[in-house]
């Protein structure tokens, strides 16, 4: 498995991999799948220390398969909080359990150290022991939980805030 920064060609297994976590799972709070074009400009979006980066299998031809995505963003607007990052990790359902999204996830931490960041949060839905796991395993430390802050599939949702500081 390689990671590497993503590209506008990884857009359609991104997407994927995503719109199969809005239309099923609680992994996202979003409830409306993306447009390959969305996709697309979302991974334009980032650059700097903002940028997408993609976990691949292959030998980096033709075959690669992308199996999932992370990327960090601005915590907040207010210029106060500029040195603090938020963290998203997304892995392929058929790739979970591989170590992809804890490899995705230390480069992350990398990125954002390199960034000169201060602080990564992570907002994850609470009943999603596996998710709280992962961070937990790489240092992060619970801090708060947002009660019924999203509904999805008819549900309220509580959000666990998780932090690490760099």
């Amino acid at each position: 498995m390689t990671i590497r920064r993503a590209t506008t060609g990884d857009a359609e297994a991104m997407r994927a991999i995503y719109n199969h976590e809005v239309q099923g799972f609680l992994t996202t709070t979003d409830i409306v799948p993306r447009s390959l074009d969305e996709q697309r400009s979302w991974i334009n979006e980032r650059s700097g220390a903002f940028a997408a980066v993609v976990a691949v299998l292959g030998d980096g031809s033709d075959d690669e398969q992308v199996v999932g995505f992370a990327s960090l963003s601005k915590f907040k607007e207010r210029p106060a909080y500029a040195t603090t990052v938020e963290n998203s990790v997304y892995v392929s359902r058929a790739h979970g359990g591989m170590g992809s999204g804890r490899t995705l996830m230390e480069r992350l931490i990398t990125d954002a150290r390199d960034g000169g960041f201060h602080a990564i949060i992570a907002r994850v839905e609470a009943s999603s022991e596996a998710s709280r796991a992962l961070q937990r395993a790489l240092g992060f430390e619970l801090v708060g939980v947002e009660r019924q802050v999203a509904r999805k599939f008819g549900r309220w949702l509580d959000m666990a805030i998780l932090q690490l500081m760099l």
